[in-house]
This record gives C-alpha cells, sequence and structure tokens, in this order.
C-alpha cells in the first residue's frame, strides 16, 4: 500500500476565519491541543505538527513562562488583535461561570493567555489543558498515548534514570497533570470523550501520529468549507447520480 501524502505547507483551503468587522464569537483559525501521557512523545509530536502545517508551537514550559514574565506576556498579548483579545476575555467568563473556574491568579492567567493564543488562530499547544478550554468547532483535541512499559523505557533515557526511578516519575508526572486539570476545570484526562482523538504513539511512532494529525486538521478544514459554502438543495435522487 503507498504511504499517504504528507503536508509540506499548511493547507491553502480551510477555515478562512472571520470578517474584521464583525463581532469575533470564536478564535480566528483551528487550534491544535495536544493532551499527553508521560514519556508518550508528547513534545515531539507537537514540534512535528507544528512543522507541518507550518504553524507556532507553545509547549508547557513556553506558556509558564509567559506567565511567570510580565514583559514577555506583555509583548506577546500586544501583538493579538483587539477582537480575538475580546474573545479570550469572553471566554475566560464563560469557563469561570460555565466550569466554575477558579484558582489562583498565576492559574488565572495561564487560562486567559491560552485563550488569547488559541484566538489567533493557526497554533499547535501542548498541555496546560488547553482543549478542554476551546470551542471544539475551531479545536483538533488529541491525546498522545503509550504503554506504561514503553513511558518508563524513554524517561529512564531521556533522564537517564534506573528503571524504577522512571516509573516513579511518569506515576508523579501522570499524577501532577491530572490534580491541574482536576483543580482548572474539575475534568479527568483519562476521559476519552473529552478527545477528538486518542492516538498510541508506541504504535504509529512521532512521525506517523503527526501525520495522523495533520490529516485530522485539514479533515476538520474540509468540513468547515462544506458547512460555509453548503452545496444547493436538490430533490431529485437522478439529478445527483448525474452531477
Amino acid at each position: 500500500m503507498p504511504s499517504p501524502p504528507e503536508f509540506v505547507h499548511a493547507p491553502m483551503h480551510g477555515y478562512r476565519g472571520d470578517d474584521a468587522r464583525a463581532a469575533l464569537t470564536h478564535p480566528r483559525g483551528l487550534t491544535v491541543a495536544i493532551s499527553r501521557q508521560t514519556g508518550a512523545r508528547g513534545t515531539a509530536v507537537a514540534r512535528k505538527v507544528a512543522d507541518i502545517l507550518s504553524w507556532q508551537v507553545f509547549d508547557h514550559d513556553t506558556l509558564d513562562y509567559l506567565v511567570q514574565n510580565d514583559t514577555a506576556r506583555a509583548q506577546l498579548l500586544a501583538d493579538v488583535p483587539a477582537d480575538a483579545m475580546l474573545w479570550a476575555d469572553a471566554q475566560l467568563a464563560h469557563l469561570q461561570r460555565a466550569r466554575n473556574l477558579t484558582g489562583s491568579p498565576d492559574a488565572l492567567r495561564l487560562v486567559r493567555l491560552v485563550l488569547a493564543v488559541a484566538a489567533r488562530g493557526n497554533v499547535v499547544i501542548l498541555g496546560r489543558a488547553a482543549g478542554f478550554m476551546l470551542p471544539p468547532e475551531t479545536t483538533i483535541h488529541v491525546r498522545i498515548i503509550a504503554p506504561d512499559e514503553a513511558r518508563i523505557a524513554y524517561v529512564a533515557q531521556e533522564l537517564r534514570m534506573t528503571r524504577p526511578e522512571a516509573a516513579e516519575e511518569v506515576r508523579a508526572r501522570d499524577e501532577r497533570r491530572a490534580l491541574f486539570l482536576d483543580r482548572t476545570l474539575a475534568l479527568d484526562p483519562a476521559d476519552p470523550t473529552g478527545y477528538d482523538a486518542v492516538v498510541n504513539s508506541e504504535r504509529l511512532g512521532v512521525e506517523g501520529t503527526a501525520q495522523f494529525i495533520g490529516w485530522a486538521v485539514r479533515t476538520k478544514q474540509m468540513f468547515t468549507e462544506l458547512a460555509e459554502d453548503p452545496l444547493p438543495p436538490f430533490t431529485d435522487l437522478d439529478e445527483l447520480a448525474g452531477a
């Protein structure tokens, strides 16, 4: 079977954003939000997806840095269009009502930052519950998983740990991430219904997993196009057969 074609550049068609004259009711473009188990190669997958789509990637380290660095965060937010920033603030208010979102000032700054980054569209966000905060209409939310043995082996190699040390590190990190999501949005990362797809990176590899997500983005864009430009109605099935 021939290999499926790869995305070399960002797809040329798909979500076109809002008319700048209208109130922004959702982000200007699509976002890929990646959740991951520790050691499932989520960071490598996120970077590969961003490379395939020619999109910007924000990982958890970058987001945490921006939350702590007022100057860097202000510089980033200054580049967000005013209507996109208004959408982000409105979505934050919605989350506070619908999800009873509470937390420290840093946690709320993080949520607002994630929303502002996504509001611009064409971005890959790794971690920090991004996929649970964003509207499903403009978000591809993917969870990257792998068998325990593969995850432990990867962490042991990357951090130069013994296997028991790596097993404990995997357990502790997974627990911290689950606790963050529970405290922030009262959600469980293990619930598969919160995602568009759950992908085993051990089976597909980093490249295959990233290509799978790329095709999911293209599919989302295609259906958005169909919704924006519906086919004319028909009443005769023979007309459809002859089309």
